[in-house]
């Protein structure tokens, strides 16, 4: 069984998650964890929790979902996985953060790891996560699905009554609402989502009342 740790984390309240199986095997999903008593609190977790990082995994490049790879990076060896098509984006997060808050923040920034793509499977203990292809709120938006446990974590794709926003650079919100229809709300009714912001959801919820997919 998984267990689902989600840390709140940077000024715009994005969704880190920490999961974790019985072997005591771990990914870490979107930390953009940015101060340090944020880094304490997911290292802290980690430690009691006695886990072994095997991933660190980015379901986009917006700086509020990878500002915490330089520290995983500088703290347990992981280089941040992506889609190939955020990679621009990824090194551009200076310039993300002087564009969205109007000012400049230090950028700690991991060296990049494994290219992840659709139907890529991402392995840790007894798990497995599927990487599902979401473009549009930024090109390289994927989601990852654990079949097993009917499991979604959606990113910035999908969220409760909502999808991600597509005005900023690289955004189509043709492309957002095509993915979703096409490869998530295709998905079993009782699947959980848990997306980058704001609260978790289910597949069924969002097929009957998301306006931007019905």
């Amino acid at each position: 069984m998984l267990n689902i740790k989600c840390f709140v984390v940077n000024m715009v309240e994005e969704n880190c998650y920490v999961v974790s199986d019985e072997t005591k095997e771990a990914v870490i999903i979107d930390d953009g964890a940015c101060i340090r008593g944020e880094h304490e609190a997911i290292d802290e977790y980690i430690r009691r929790e006695g886990l072994t990082l095997k991933h660190a995994l980015n379901t986009h490049a917006h700086f509020d979902h990878t500002l915490g790879n330089g520290h995983l990076y500088r703290t347990y060896g992981l280089k941040p996985e992506m889609n190939h098509s955020d990679v621009e984006l990824y090194n551009n997060l200076s310039l993300q953060v002087q564009s969205m808050l109007g000012r400049r923040i230090k950028v700690d920034i991991a060296p990049l790891g494994t290219m992840i793509k659709e139907n890529d499977i991402i392995t840790f203990g007894t798990h497995k996560l599927k990487v599902i292809e979401t473009p549009g709120h930024t090109p390289g938006g994927i989601c990852f699905y654990c079949k097993e446990e009917s499991i979604l974590f959606s990113g910035d794709n999908l969220f409760e009554q909502s999808i991600g926003r597509t005005d900023l650079p690289g955004g189509n919100a043709l492309h957002l609402i095509s993915s979703l229809r096409d490869k998530v709300m295709t998905l079993p009714d009782n699947t959980t989502v848990y997306p980058g912001h704001g609260n978790n959801t289910t597949i069924e919820r969002e097929r009957r009342y998301n306006p931007y997919l019905n």
